[in-house]
């Protein structure tokens, strides 16, 4: 029996998933997102916030920075891009860039 498109895509396997922010978007197509990853300290059991940054894809370039987003793992893409954008969870605040005659 032939596998359609959506049978494919179940059987590929479990793939990764991270929910992050999108700190940049100046690439075509790629979008940097940082995720966020807090654990306790090995000897000290102090809550430590680490963060990781991910280049993904973005095919219809719709995330902004400030967005928080849900990446997916995928086949390696480029030299530095190994994961696609899934979804935009939710759309951050659209800061507005400071015009020169405000800046003194």
């Amino acid at each position: 029996m032939p596998e359609t498109a959506e049978n494919q895509v179940e059987t590929r396997g479990n793939r990764k998933e991270r929910v992050g922010e999108v700190i940049s978007n100046k690439m075509a197509k790629t979008i940097v997102v940082r995720v966020e990853r807090r654990f306790p300290h090995p000897q000290y059991r102090k809550v430590i916030t680490a963060y990781t940054k991910f280049y993904a894809h973005d095919e219809k370039s719709e995330a902004k920075p400030g967005d928080r987003v849900r990446i997916q793992e995928t086949r390696p893409l480029s030299k530095l891009k190994r994961w696609r954008l899934m979804e935009v969870v939710e759309r951050g605040e659209q800061i507005a860039p400071i015009a020169a005659a405000e800046v003194k």
